[in-house]
């Protein structure tokens, strides 16, 4: 599913981008993610972190399970909602499918290491016994041209 995405996927994507631009500030590559329950209520945000933590398995997407998990008391977070800046690689795209995560919203496309749409399709494969809802392309422009300037400054 692609789109621009109602009212509500485009509050938690800019919840999202403004977790992006923290972890910019913090020398990471600008990647946020926040994840709402069935309610539309925020369990957790995260950005980017694997410098800061020394930790490579530090994306925000799997910062952002840990912390719901741990707020839960439980690792299947059913009826969730996870919001990205960018399409999760297939390390982050397995933890979204091993917690149940309901459906995932991204915003740019990874063209080389993607593990939704861009390269492989692991969220919702059929060969999986857990798949997601995708919709793909929510404030994509903005979530890009973070990325675009970032590497652009380090260049």
């Amino acid at each position: 599913m692609t789109g621009t995405g109602g009212q509500i996927d485009d509050q938690w994507m800019r919840r999202a981008i403004a977790m992006a631009r923290q972890g910019e500030l913090d020398g990471e590559v600008p990647v946020g993610a926040v994840l709402i329950d069935s309610t539309g209520s925020m369990l957790a945000e995260a950005c980017n972190a694997p410098i800061r933590l020394n930790d490579p398995t530090a994306h925000a997407e799997i910062l952002a399970l840990r912390q719901a998990a741990l707020r839960l008391g439980g690792y299947r977070l059913e009826g969730s909602t996870l919001y990205c800046t960018l399409e999760p690689c297939p390390m982050c795209a397995g933890a979204l499918v091993h917690s149940r995560v309901s459906r995932l919203v991204f915003g740019a496309r990874d063209l080389r290491f993607g593990g939704v749409r861009s390269k492989f399709q692991i969220a919702d494969s059929d060969l999986l016994n857990h798949s997601l809802q995708i919709s793909e392309g929510i404030l994509a422009v903005e979530c890009t041209e973070i990325l675009v300037e970032f590497f652009k400054s380090r260049r």
